[in-house]
């Protein structure tokens, strides 16, 4: 489940501003979806996410929930085995099965992989690509491959596919330098979502018997 959280920071590393010597097209779409997300105050995302490893002939899949609240750089994943919460001042991991946290400070720096920026992919360090639409069932999906200007990255290609009406990211299609690809499928979308202020921190008196292991 590691490599899972990793992919999803990967993801919400990626950020959408530097639009110079881009696809036009691209371009636009880009920032039609990157204006009706920071419209928001906080956003609920329900998701599902796929591992393929050719090398190791595997494929995991699992569900999780993303809270974010962009402006704040506050977070909340919810996964099977592990949580990432964030006040945007101190990020907590919380290894359920080991009952341990892990508390470090937040990197709240313009570089910093934060999924509170995850439905804001592509700003800083990408060319994109219009590369054409998509057609499932009733629904219209646009396709925009972006590839970071840092050769040294670990992944080569990210392909986003947005749903063309309702302007909203549906997909991403993570491939990485070994091959393997990651999957995130947005299954719900909830803007400006009601949560109280407190999902976005780690109360260790909740959990009897967590390590809690500061880093800071």
């Amino acid at each position: 489940m590691k490599k899972i959280l990793v992919a999803l920071l990967i993801l919400s590393g990626i950020s959408f501003g530097g639009y110079a010597q881009q696809d036009v097209k691209a371009k636009a779409i880009l920032a039609e979806v990157s204006k009706k997300y920071r419209s928001f105050d906080v956003v609920k995302a329900e998701f599902a996410f796929t591992l393929e490893s050719p090398q190791n002939k595997a494929k995991e899949t699992q569900q999780g929930t993303l809270i974010a609240k962009a402006a704040a750089n506050k977070y909340k994943v919810i996964m099977t085995d592990q949580d990432m919460i964030s006040d945007g001042k101190s990020q907590w991991t919380y290894l359920k099965k080991d009952k341990e946290v892990q508390v470090s400070a937040a990197d709240n720096s313009g570089d910093a992989l934060n999924p509170a920026k995850i439905f804001t992919l592509y700003e800083k360090g990408f060319k994109y690509l219009y590369t054409g639409d998509q057609k499932t069932g009733a629904k219209v999906y646009q396709l925009i491959d972006l590839s970071p200007t840092d050769t040294k990255k670990s992944y080569f290609k990210i392909r986003l596919s947005i749903d063309k009406a309702a302007k909203q990211l549906a997909s991403v299609l993570i491939f990485d330098k070994n091959g393997n690809k990651y999957t995130y499928v947005i299954k719900s979308f909830a803007a400006n979502a009601k949560v109280p202020e407190s999902t976005f921190t780690f109360d260790a008196r909740k959990y009897p018997g967590v390590e809690v292991v500061d880093l800071r």
